[in-house]
């Protein structure tokens, strides 16, 4: 399965000038709800994670809100595993609405759309915070380049070479286009 194609027919790929979620500039963007609001194409990204992963011990997949929660769901049903979903509280990402994790428990932590590693990383600290092993992270789409580091192995669904700027560096040809802000996350 071409799973590039497979993203660009969900409408999922944007052409433009956008602000990312990190404050950073880009011409590509990733609209992770046209993948969420697709079952089939979710489901085809989301089984590269659970292949990967099948044979690593997983106890428990994890995700943070708001994609993934979804993605979270669907990669522990595929791998008849429970899934948690790791919310901010007070600028804090933690669990909530009485889940928790016993100490030692492997969790594979998934999300949708990999730039700068925040909200990954926040979430590995919120369950090691509470005692768990993140064994692995797994995302739908890695436009980070290979800059992130997690202290597990990471692997993307989708990886793609998709240039960012910070705000102070975006080039004239970029700057040029009309600018959109998607996303989610306040910057």
């Amino acid at each position: 399965m071409d799973l590039g194609k497979l993203l660009e027919s969900s409408g999922a790929i944007l052409r433009g000038h956008f602000v990312l979620t990190s404050g950073r500039h880009s011409d590509v963007y990733f609209e992770k709800f046209r993948v969420l609001e697709r079952p089939d194409v979710l489901s085809a990204l989301c089984a590269e994670i659970a292949a990967r992963f099948s044979d690593t011990g997983v106890e428990v997949v994890a995700g943070p809100t708001t994609g993934g929660i979804i993605i979270a769901f669907e990669v522990a049903r595929q791998m008849a595993l429970p899934a948690l979903y790791v919310e901010s509280e007070n600028g804090q990402k933690s669990l909530r609405r009485n889940a928790s994790i016993e100490p030692g428990q492997k969790i594979l932590v998934v999300d949708d759309v990999l730039t700068t590693g925040l909200s990954v990383r926040e979430t590995v600290t919120a369950l090691e915070r509470l005692g768990g092993v993140v064994t692995g992270v797994g995302v739908l789409i890695d436009r980070s380049g290979g800059t992130c580091d997690f202290g597990a192995p990471l692997f993307s669904a989708y990886t793609v070479s998709a240039e960012s700027y910070p705000p102070e560096n975006v080039p004239d040809w970029l700057a040029s286009v009309p600018v959109t802000k998607p996303g989610t996350r306040k910057s």
